[in-house]
């Protein structure tokens, strides 16, 4: 593993690049398996042309290692056209340097522990609502309603707007999560022109929000209060087009990825029973809780194996995009400056190195005894890693417990037959059908 400045003194990797402009954009965005394919030909590292740029594909633990440790060295984070455009130029997402470091630190204060706690009764509240709601629907189709569950929450605890599943901007938030992986041909019937129409509107509406909540004499104590109160070392803090952008991705980031964890906890727990009623036995142990805290939380131990699992399973990010600053070498092969690299959660998670029968769901690996996630460094990535890790993992870890353990121990419930559960990976992996489902209280 070298790093050269100079001409590169090894080959390209293997792969093709496909049609001029278009490259393998297309095939990337509808074969679930395309990287999959191309890994078994080829080997952990290829080249391909996706999002009009030639990409290398690459994946293990050394290679996740490679990337995090030279940030800002030989990579910079970089997203598709589509989705910086998308995001915002002001988002944390789409900058890197002293200036992402000096605006994450200032929005890590929405999630820090103290934070984190008070989000837990609003949590709690909704999660309860919508499981007593799904029981008296008796069947449906589930996917799209956990998209309006995390919607509610992240609107809640984020921009203080109760119910927001069911206000224009969650109509809005829908077209532009669509165009967020496109090509980013900006005609009005195309999914990216439609995700820009819905992002002027969304902007609209959280502009509204904001100059609201700076007018008045306390801005709150959720994630947009404690944003707006926020200030760096020199007494500085967000300006009104920052939080937009920041709210944007907050609300991206506190929905979208974790609708598709929840949606697979829910899927592999009506196809794992005997990992279910581990789960149950668990909360049973517990007893009725009236009231849940971040302590008790930590103290389910098998739950958290779950959602390890789970994670591992089904990563609903697939990986992340790195720009090539400086040219370098990484097994041999050489990655030409301004090239994309694509390191790869789920493939690594399926590294059979790492992870022995990875086709197995099984949340015993992550006991204490095996832990099998600490055997490698960066074998286990499903916040990604390095200096961009994701800011809001310990809100959705939050989340995602709450939610298991009221579900598991309340509820039971049974996947419908006849339904297609293959997973579709664009924007996050989800099933083809939207997980249709009975779900009924316990003991009824």
């Amino acid at each position: 593993m070298t790093t050269t400045e100079t001409t590169p003194s090894k080959p390209l990797p293997p792969g093709n690049l496909g049609l001029p402009w278009v490259g393998e954009t297309l095939s990337f965005l509808r074969d679930r398996d395309f990287s999959s394919k191309r890994h078994h030909r080829y080997g952990s590292i290829f080249k391909s042309h996706i999002f009009g740029k030639p990409t290398v594909f690459i994946y293990s633990a050394d290679a996740n290692q490679y990337i995090f440790t030279h940030e800002h060295q030989h990579f910079v984070a970089t997203w598709p056209h589509s989705t910086r455009t998308l995001l915002g130029p002001a988002s944390l997402a789409t900058n890197s340097g002293a200036f992402h470091q000096g605006r994450r630190r200032l929005m890590f204060q929405a999630f820090q522990p103290r934070a984190l706690a008070s989000y837990v009764p609003t949590m709690e509240r909704i999660t309860r609502e919508y499981l007593q709601k799904w029981a008296r629907m008796g069947t449906l189709t589930w996917y799209p309603e956990l998209r309006n569950y995390t919607f509610d929450v992240a609107s809640t605890l984020l921009v203080g707007t109760d119910g927001g599943s069911q206000t224009r901007l969650a109509h809005l938030f829908e077209q532009w999560c669509e165009g967020l992986f496109s090509l980013p041909i900006s005609l009005p019937w195309t999914r990216f022109g439609k995700a820009l129409k819905a992002r002027d509107g969304m902007l609209e509406q959280i502009e509204a929000i904001v100059e609201k909540r700076l007018a008045a004499e306390d801005p709150g104590n959720d994630a947009l209060g404690i944003l707006i109160q926020a200030r760096d070392e020199e007494g500085n803090g967000l300006s009104l087009d920052e939080l937009k952008d920041q709210v944007l991705l907050l609300l991206f980031a506190g929905h979208e990825t974790l609708t598709s964890a929840i949606a697979s906890f829910c899927k592999l727990m009506a196809q794992h029973p005997a990992v279910r009623d581990r789960v149950r036995q668990e909360q049973d142990r517990w007893g009725e809780i009236p009231e849940l805290a971040i302590d008790d939380l930590k103290q389910m131990t098998y739950l958290e194996q779950v959602l390890k699992e789970v994670l591992r399973f089904v990563p609903p990010v697939g990986g992340g995009f790195r720009e090539c600053i400086e040219p370098c070498e990484f097994q041999g092969y050489s990655i030409p400056k301004n090239w994309l690299v694509l390191y790869q959660i789920g493939r690594t998670h399926y590294d059979a190195s790492i992870y022995p029968n990875p086709e197995t769901f099984d949340p015993d690996r992550f006991s204490p005894e095996r832990e099998q996630e600490r055997k490698q460094l960066f074998g286990y990535i499903p916040f990604g890693g390095g200096l961009r890790e994701c800011l809001g993992k310990e809100f959705a870890k939050l989340e995602m417990r709450i939610f298991g353990a009221l579900l598991c121990r309340d509820y039971d419930w049974e996947l419908l037959p006849d339904q297609d559960l293959e997973l579709v990976a664009v924007p996050t992996p989800h099933p083809r059908d939207g997980l249709k489902v009975s779900i009924i209280p316990r003991g009824v």
